[in-house]
C-alpha cells in the first residue's frame, strides 16, 4: 500500500473543478472550524478565498504562534553536485544545458563546510543533481559521515532512492529528505520530464512512503509552482499530507513552496502565481494543519520573505549559493537557479529580530530526542 493507490483514487479536472467552484459561504464555513479537511483547504485556496486574506492571515499567526513560539529556524543548502542524468525543462542542472559539470571532493566539501560553520549554521541541505553513478550511493556513503560530523541536523535533497538505501543513509547520518513531485499532472509531468529515471512519475510520487518505512526523521514535499494550475498541484499536496500524516505518524513533515525562477534554459510559468496569492497559500496550509513546518526559500524576494515570516512560515533558507562550491568560492559557475534574497545570513536573522522572531539555527527535534 502507498500513495499511489490514493492517488489513483483522485482526479485531476474533479478537484479543479471543486476548487474554482468553492463560494464566500463555503470559506468563511472553513474559517468557523476549529479543525479543517481537505475540502475546507480546496475553500481557503479558491480564488473565493482570496477576499479573506486578512482573516486567513490572522488566524494563521495565531496557530503558528500556538504551536511554535517566537521562532524561526534557519537551513542552508550545500550543493555537492551539478551533474545530472535527467532532461527536466526547468532546471539548470538538466542534461540538456551546455554548461560546466562539478562534483565536489572531500577537500572541497570541507571548505564549504568550514564557510557554513562561519555564518552560525547547524542544520545543512545537501542538493545534487540527479546522477545515480556519479554522484550516487557510494558518493554519498563517503559524504554523509564527514559532513554529519558538522552539523547536528542533515538533510537531502537527491534523487529518489530504494527504501534499503534510505535506511542505510539514516545510519550514516541522514535526519530528512526534501522530495518534490514537481507536479501531480502525469501528462504534464512527461512535458517537462524528457530522459533519464526522473521520467519515472510513480517511483517518484512513491517516494516519501519509502522514507517513511524507513524511519526518515522529517520528508519534504511539495509541487513546483507554476508548471500546472497551482491551485489543483497543492491540493494533491494536501492530500498527499494528509495519507502520509495517517499511515506514518512517527514522522514529521514539511511543505515548502517553490515558484519558478530563471535558469538556464528558462521556463515561462504555466500558472502565474501572485505574491498575494502565494500567501494565501501558506495561510491556507497552516489553517489546515498547525503542526506541519512550513519553508520559504531564498527564491523569494527579501521584502516578502520579511513580511511573510510571522503569518506560518516556520523555517527558511538563508545566504543561499546554488551552485557547487559556491560558499568557499562566490564565483563558481552555474545555479541550478537564481536566488532573489542574496542577504547574508546575519542580516536575514537581524531582519527576523525585527519582527519579534528568534533564530533557530539547529533542529529543534534533533537537539532534544538524543
Amino acid at each position: 500500500m502507498s500513495f499511489v493507490q490514493r492517488f489513483n483514487q483522485l482526479d485531476w479536472d474533479d478537484i479543479k473543478l471543486s476548487v474554482y467552484g468553492k463560494t464566500a459561504a463555503d470559506v468563511e464555513r472553513a474559517l468557523a472550524k476549529s479543525k479543517r479537511d481537505v475540502e475546507d483547504f480546496k475553500a481557503l485556496i479558491s480564488p473565493a478565498g482570496e477576499a479573506y486574506l486578512e482573516q486567513m492571515a490572522q488566524l494563521s499567526y495565531q496557530a503558528t504562534r500556538r504551536r511554535f513560539g517566537n521562532t524561526m529556524s534557519f537551513y542552508i543548502p550545500l550543493y555537492l553536485s551539478n551533474l545530472c542524468a535527467n532532461a527536466c525543462t526547468y532546471c539548470g542542472f538538466s542534461m540538456e544545458n551546455r554548461i560546466k559539470r562539478k562534483t565536489l571532493s572531500q577537500d572541497e566539501v570541507a571548505q564549504e563546510i568550514a564557510a557554513i560553520k562561519q555564518m552560525k549554521f547547524d542544520s545543512v541541505l545537501l542538493v545534487t543533481g540527479e546522477h545515480e553513478t556519479k554522484v550516487g550511493m557510494n558518493y554519498f556513503r563517503q559524504m554523509l559521515p564527514m559532513i554529519k560530523q558538522s552539523f547536528h541536523y542533515l538533510a537531502m535533497e537527491v534523487q529518489p532512492l530504494k527504501l534499503e538505501e534510505y535506511a542505510e543513509l539514516k545510519t550514516l547520518g541522514l535526519d530528512a529528505v526534501m522530495v518534490y513531485q514537481e507536479t501531480y499532472h502525469p501528462s504534464t509531468y512527461a512535458q517537462h520530464h524528457l530522459r533519464g529515471n526522473k521520467m519515472d512519475f510513480n517511483f517518484r510520487l512513491d517516494t516519501p512512503d519509502r522514507l517513511a518505512k524507513a524511519g526518515i526523521d522529517k520528508i519534504g514535499l511539495g509541487a513546483l509552482i507554476g508548471l500546472e494550475d497551482w491551485r489543483t498541484d497543492c491540493v494533491y499536496v494536501a492530500e498527499h499530507l494528509h495519507y502520509l500524516e495517517k499511515t506514518y505518524w512517527q514522522s514529521r513533515y514539511s511543505i515548502s513552496f517553490p515558484r519558478l525562477r530563471p535558469c538556464e534554459g528558462a521556463l515561462q510559468p504555466k500558472s502565474v502565481m501572485s505574491d498575494k496569492q502565494l500567501v494565501q497559500l501558506i495561510c491556507a496550509f497552516r489553517l489546515l494543519n498547525s503542526e506541519v513546518e512550513l519553508s520559504l526559500s531564498t527564491r523569494e524576494t527579501p521584502a516578502f520573505r520579511d513580511n511573510v515570516a510571522m503569518l506560518g512560515i516556520t523555517s527558511m533558507s538563508a545566504a543561499s549559493k546554488t551552485q557547487p562550491g559556491g560558499y568557499a568560492d562566490p564565483k563558481a559557475e552555474l545555479e541550478q537557479f537564481a536566488t532573489s534574497d542574496e542577504r547574508p545570513a546575519w542580516q536575514v536573522e537581524q531582519a527576523m529580530k525585527a519582527k519579534g522572531l528568534e533564530a533557530v539555527w539547529h533542529d529543534w527535534h534533533a537537539v532534544y530526542s538524543g
